[in-house]
């Protein structure tokens, strides 16, 4: 089965993001925080991660995304940032750091699941 691990730290976010991939087959993991991210990602190693970037604590969504694409051991996981902050330099930035993709919010569910089974073929 394949996972997705959503990562925002608001509830109502993971919960509409999880709604929206409950067509499929999939495994849907959680995190509120750039901490609770890493550590899920490296237990699970999650076939994608649904990433935000503003986020409470220490880690934000760019710091989780750099860490994990220098990590051998996650490298490869598809990493989508999923998020409010929608100016092109945040884009380039989350880019720079290793993101695979970059949805921002209001998202349309359609697009981000035609992304989804795109990678999950």
């Amino acid at each position: 089965m394949k996972k997705i691990l959503i990562v925002d730290d608001e509830e109502k976010v993971r919960k509409l993001v999880e709604v929206t991939l409950s067509v499929g087959d999939l495994e849907i993991l959680h995190a509120c925080s750039g901490d609770e991210a890493l550590k899920i990602a490296r237990e699970t190693r999650p076939d994608i991660i649904l990433l935000d970037i503003m986020m409470p604590g220490k880690l934000d969504g760019f710091d989780v995304c750099r860490v994990l694409k220098k990590d051998p051991d996650t490298k490869d996981i598809y990493i989508i940032m999923l998020t409010a902050k929608g100016q092109q330099d945040d884009k380039q930035r989350g880019l720079a750091v290793g993101a695979d993709d970059y949805f921002v919010k209001p998202f349309s569910p359609m697009e981000l699941m035609d992304k989804i089974d795109k990678v999950l073929v």
